[in-house]
């Protein structure tokens, strides 16, 4: 007698994330010489604004793939939901700060829609990933999952950074 057990499970079976499908799908957003550039802009202290935004692309595309949605136009909206070219710590700047939160969304839908070819769903992601200041909240699930891992990393990010800089503080005290 056989003693495994057959798998009563019907349900569809998700394709496993995959890190050489999802540089391919980011593969032209990637190497795009402005996107590129994103490299020398610093976002959350020390790390970069392409950092960001590929840590924000993968993580959804990984969480919309375990989910069965759309990981495609997600990865590619987050990879671009933060594509501009500003400093918005810059002083010198008049309001640049203040009102960076809610302008940013379309300037960086602006960037993208001048060099890339968009579906609705990338659009709407860029536009309204900062839900909900953007007021109007997602069209898709897949962009309230932008929303929650763009807030998940930056608030890793700068987790991260505090951590070092205390660890700075007590190191060189204890000199």
């Amino acid at each position: 007698m056989d003693n495994t057990k057959e798998s009563n499970n019907t349900s569809l079976t998700i394709a496993e994330p995959c890190i050489a499908e999802f540089k391919e799908i980011i593969k032209d957003i990637a190497s795009n010489p402005n996107v590129i550039s994103l490299r020398e802009r610093t976002q959350h202290e020390n790390k970069s604004r392409y950092y960001h935004c590929l840590r924000v692309s993968y993580y959804t595309y990984y969480l919309c793939k375990k989910l069965g949605l759309d990981y495609v136009s997600a990865a590619r909206g987050a990879m671009l939901h933060d594509f501009y070219f500003y400093d918005w710590r810059d002083k010198k700047v008049e309001g640049q700060k203040k009102f960076h939160a809610f302008r940013h969304p379309n300037i960086a839908l602006k960037n993208a829609i001048d060099l890339f070819d968009l579906n609705d769903k990338e659009k709407d992601i860029i536009k309204k990933h900062m839900w909900p200041l953007t007021i109007v909240p997602p069209k898709c699930k897949e962009g309230y999952i932008v929303t929650l891992v763009d807030k998940y990393c930056a608030t890793n990010e700068f987790i991260k950074n505090v951590k070092n800089k205390i660890s700075i503080k007590i190191n060189h005290n204890n000199k």
